[in-house]
């Protein structure tokens, strides 16, 4: 009896860093310090010494269901971008520079190629977002789960001028909504989106006329990391004074997390055109409109608000950043929450 009879292949965990540490390196900022190997990972803050008072942010999360599609369609090199946006996504609403991100993964059983795969999805959302990969874990469980399968999710560690945190605390009656293009469903509420449509490679490999793709490309597109976008924004020197990551829980609960009190937010459903996808899922699934908005992000992956002021300026910033914005309402006096109209 041996460690690998027991179903755990330290071989092939070599080999799975081996296979990965080209992408780990794409990775690598100046303040990284030694490499893979190390118990764990090394981060420089030398260059934040500048900062008048610097205060850490960290975010962390998994890709939840939507990683049942990667088993289905045997597809497993975007899954890792989709982990680093959950959690850097996250970071920015605050103002925050992603520095670095940590990934794990569970497996039932190491096969090196597969973890390789997930990993370079990892480093391409890691480069997405100009955060280094300093480090993760790959462990096999055998017995735990199936042979076939793994989980992941990571970790995001970002940092901000205090001066420079966004935190709702300014927004006002009158304020501008801005919403930016989302890429899908992004990573939240597969669950449902499982009972929907039929989770075969028959049913993810059918191509839809309204979705110009099939059901497996367009469920299983990454989520759009907006680090470069808030950047632009800040690079033209515009106040963002409150930002919301749009993920489980839709419009209703991730928006009032950015008001004060007093003040709630106003979004026209008409002020952008609705995906098809969702359209798609609402009508096969015969799901309540307001299931729909409570649960997925409706198109809008990020809701900014800014002073009526910067509106304009703000969307040239998105567009020049590569990303798509629109009003898409206002602020304004009551309680806290939010209006669809």
């Amino acid at each position: 009896m041996n460690y690998k009879n027991a179903g755990v292949d330290i071989e092939a965990g070599y080999k799975s860093v081996d296979m990965i540490k080209g992408f780990v390196k794409e990775t690598m900022r100046p303040e990284v310090l030694g490499g893979l190997g190390g118990f764990s990972g090394a981060f420089s803050l030398s260059n934040i010494k500048n900062m008048k008072d610097p205060v850490l942010l960290s975010g962390t999360d998994g890709v939840g269901t939507k990683i049942k599609l990667a088993f289905i369609l045997d597809k497993h090199d975007t899954i890792g971008i989709d982990a680093v946006a959950m959690c850097v996504n996250d970071v920015i609403c605050a103002g925050g520079e992603p520095l670095f991100f940590l990934d794990y993964i569970a497996c039932g059983k190491n096969y090196p190629e597969k973890i390789a795969q997930i990993v370079k999805g990892v480093a391409e959302g890691c480069k997405q977002s100009e955060c280094a990969l300093v480090g993760g874990e790959t462990a096999e469980h055998p017995g735990l789960m199936p042979e076939d399968e793994y989980d992941l999710a990571g970790f995001a560690v970002g940092v901000v001028d205090k001066a420079d945190m966004i935190d709702g605390s300014t927004i006002k009656a009158g304020d501008t909504l801005i919403g930016v293009a989302s890429s899908g469903v992004h990573s939240n509420g597969f669950s449902l989106v499982r009972k929907v449509f039929d989770m075969t490679k028959e049913s993810l490999e059918t191509y839809y006329d309204e979705l110009g793709t099939t059901l497996g490309e367009a469920l299983l597109a990454p989520t759009r990391i907006y680090v470069k976008m808030l950047k632009q924004i800040k690079k033209d020197g515009i106040t963002v004074k409150g930002c919301s990551h749009i993920t489980g829980g839709g419009f209703y609960e991730n928006i009032p997390r950015m008001l004060p009190d007093g003040v709630r937010a106003v979004v026209k459903k008409d002020s952008y055109e609705v995906p098809a996808l969702f359209k798609l899922m609402q009508k096969k699934g015969n799901l309540d409109e307001d299931m729909m908005y409570n649960t997925y992000n409706m198109g809008l992956g990020m809701v900014l608000a800014v002073d009526p002021a910067d509106a304009q300026a703000t969307l040239a910033a998105i567009e020049a950043s590569g990303e798509k914005g629109f009003i898409v309402g206002s602020v304004e006096a009551g309680d806290k929450g939010v209006t669809l109209c």
